[in-house]
C-alpha cells in the first residue's frame, strides 16, 4: 500500500452502504469500523465542498436490497447541499446504465475516492468502470468491506472477508491508488 495520497479528490463515491449490508446480524464483517471510517470521510468531504455520490443498489424482488425494503435504505442521510446525489443502480458497476459519469464530468471531477461494499463485486466493478472512463481512483484499504466467501464446489475452504477485500484491491492492478487509511484521503471543493 502506498503512502497517503498527495493529490486531492473532488468526489467521494460511496458504493451500496445500505442497511442490509452494514447493520444487524447479517452485516458484513468489520461493518462497525467501516461505518466509523466512512462517517468521517463523508463529514470531511461535506466540510470541504467535495461532491458526495451515494450509489444505491436496486436488488431483485425478494432480495434484502429490494427497493422499498428496510435493507434497501441508505445508511447515511443525504445532505441537501446541491453537492450530494443519490444514483440508483441495477448492476455492479456504478457507471453502467447510470448518470454517474455525466455527473462527475459536469462537476469537472477527474479524481475520485471509491468506498463501500462489496469489495470484490460493486466496489471493484465501479473502480474499474471509473478507470476505463479515464478517472483517477483512490481506494482506501479500510474504506471497503465484504462478506466471507464460501468454499467452491468440491473444495473444503472458503475465503475470509479480509482476504477477499485485499484480492479485490490487487485485481485492480497498479492503475488504482490503494492507500492504507480513509484518514489519508484529502478532499477539494467542486466549486
Amino acid at each position: 500500500m502506498s503512502a497517503p495520497t498527495a493529490a486531492a479528490v473532488r468526489a467521494l463515491v460511496i458504493v451500496d452502504i445500505q442497511n442490509a449490508f452494514v447493520t444487524g446480524d447479517d452485516a458484513a464483517p468489520e461493518s462497525e469500523q467501516l461505518l466509523i471510517n466512512l462517517d468521517d470521510l463523508v463529514r470531511r468531504a461535506r466540510q470541504v465542498g467535495a461532491l458526495v455520490v451515494h450509489l444505491q443498489n436496486d436488488g431483485a424482488p425478494g432480495a434484502v436490497d429490494e427497493p422499498g425494503r428496510p435493507g434497501w435504505e441508505l445508511h447515511f442521510p443525504v445532505a441537501e447541499s446541491g453537492r450530494e446525489v443519490v444514483i440508483r443502480k441495477r448492476k455492479d458497476d456504478g457507471f453502467d446504465c447510470t448518470a454517474l459519469e455525466e455527473i462527475l464530468r459536469q462537476h469537472e471531477v477527474g479524481r475520485i475516492c471509491v468506498v463501500g461494499v462489496m469489495s470484490e463485486m460493486c466496489v471493484l466493478a465501479t473502480a474499474r468502470g471509473a478507470l476505463e472512463r479515464g478517472f483517477d481512483v483512490v481506494l482506501p484499504h479500510d474504506g471497503h468491506a465484504t462478506f466471507d466467501i464460501g468454499p467452491a464446489p468440491g473444495t473444503t475452504e472458503g475465503v475470509p472477508a479480509a482476504m477477499a477485500s485485499r484480492v479485490a484491491e490487487w485485481a485492480l492492478g497498479d492503475e488504482v491508488e490503494v492507500i492504507g487509511h480513509t484518514t489519508d484521503v484529502i478532499f477539494e471543493s467542486i466549486s
